[in-house]
């Protein structure tokens, strides 16, 4: 299904992803209450059939972000439009998007199908039209069996899908989700970023998603805005979010990272120099024209890059020596902890299977990791590390 359904039913279901083609324009959007700025100066585009998610900790402005596209707060400046129209001081009930709450306020005397029915009969749809369009909603969250239930009579998925069935049947130009899993248990919650992403692709409506949670994020998303205090750090894809963060902040926030502060010794093209981890001289992939020699940076490396060996690797790859302090399984991993000559923390996620002798606290051993797994990022006085803040735990 696709936002060009007919009136007469929907249309053959497609993905929809047009990234050529904006369907949400936030124009430099400031919005402040009071003395507080909560959102500063966004400034971006989500576009057709897009999934969409504003990432980031309580109080970074995503919700808000969120509901002055809703329309239930305005911009103190900038504009917001909608398919090329501004909608900044358009009244919610006028604007083509629904939203869905992590409250799901189902109506508790109607079934399932009346739930899904209740916006198109607000609207005069005919009775052709709605005994058309529902079932296949319906069909498309794999509710089909489900349409006499009462809410009271489904789990927290089954309502949460028929939350989303009502919110699609309209066929808004998108449709918005502030936290809608939160209210379910961890397990659920894994199904159903699946789920909504199934839905999302079939449908093939743009949908903008808020969470707070980077799995959910990462999992479901075209592409991601993680925000920080207000302001966009990064918007890119999961891959280009996770691999190439842009600030101390998205690398840390964003999965888990070893996060080494240095200093700059040498820039060659888009590889920098770095001195860390008790003097060691590395190398790391830098995107930041601003990082020069002389000038105070973080190198990043993902704990699953780090290799661990017992002998020295050689100088072809960037290696340092350290002290296993402590060993975890964890399942699918071992995360092993090392402290190098200064006492800095090196965090490395290995296979169970990987070829190494029973290591123990106080063995010496060596990591090591390939140059492009490394990022050389600029230091952040918002977001200062310390030499025993380097894993950020996410």
């Amino acid at each position: 299904m696709t936002q060009q359904a007919t009136q007469e039913g929907l249309s053959t279901p497609t993905s929809g992803y047009d990234p050529s083609t904006s369907i949400i324009e936030i124009d430099h959007v400031t919005k402040s209450f009071g003395s507080f700025t909560a959102v500063d100066d966004a400034n971006f585009s989500i576009a057709q059939g897009e999934f969409f998610s504003m990432l980031g900790p309580s109080g970074c402005g995503k919700t808000t972000t969120l509901r002055m596209i809703a329309g239930f707060e305005q911009p103190t400046s900038g504009a917001i439009r909608l398919d090329g129209t501004d909608v900044s001081r358009v009244p919610p009930n006028k604007r083509d998007v629904n939203t869905v709450f992590q409250q799901y306020a189902l109506f508790p005397h109607m079934n399932v199908f009346d739930n899904v029915a209740f916006g198109p009969r607000s609207r005069k749809a005919s009775k052709d039209e709605i005994a058309k369009r529902v079932p296949e909603l319906l069909e498309i969250v794999r509710l089909a069996d489900f349409a006499n239930r009462r809410p009271s009579q489904l789990s927290g998925g089954q309502q949460q899908r028929v939350a989303l069935a009502r919110a699609l049947v309209n066929l808004p130009k998108a449709l918005l989700l502030d936290e809608p899993l939160g209210a379910l248990d961890l397990k659920l919650r894994h199904a159903m970023q699946f789920e909504l992403k199934r839905i999302q692709r079939e449908v093939g409506i743009t949908f903008v998603y808020v969470t707070h949670d980077q799995e959910e994020a990462l999992t479901m998303s075209d592409r991601i805005a993680v925000m920080s205090d207000g302001r966009v750090e990064q918007i890119g894809t999961p891959t280009e979010i996770y691999d190439n963060p842009a600030s101390v902040f998205v690398a840390g926030f964003i999965g888990q990272a070893n996060l080494w502060p240095g200093t700059v010794t040498g820039r060659s093209g888009e590889t920098a120099d770095i001195v860390a981890l008790g003097g060691a001289s590395l190398k790391g992939r830098c995107q930041s024209e601003a990082l020069r020699s002389g000038t105070d940076a973080v190198l990043m490396v993902r704990p699953e890059r780090i290799t661990i060996s017992t002998n020295d690797p050689g100088p072809t790859i960037q290696r340092v020596r350290g002290t296993v302090v402590d060993l975890t399984f964890q399942g699918p991993i071992v995360r092993l902890v090392l402290h190098t000559s200064d006492d800095t923390p090196i965090i490395a996620n290995i296979d169970p299977d990987h070829d190494l002798p029973m290591l123990r606290p106080g063995d010496n051993v060596w990591a090591s990791w390939s140059t492009n797994a490394a990022s050389v990022l600029p230091a952040s006085p918002d977001h200062p590390l310390t030499a025993t803040d380097v894993v950020d735990e996410g």
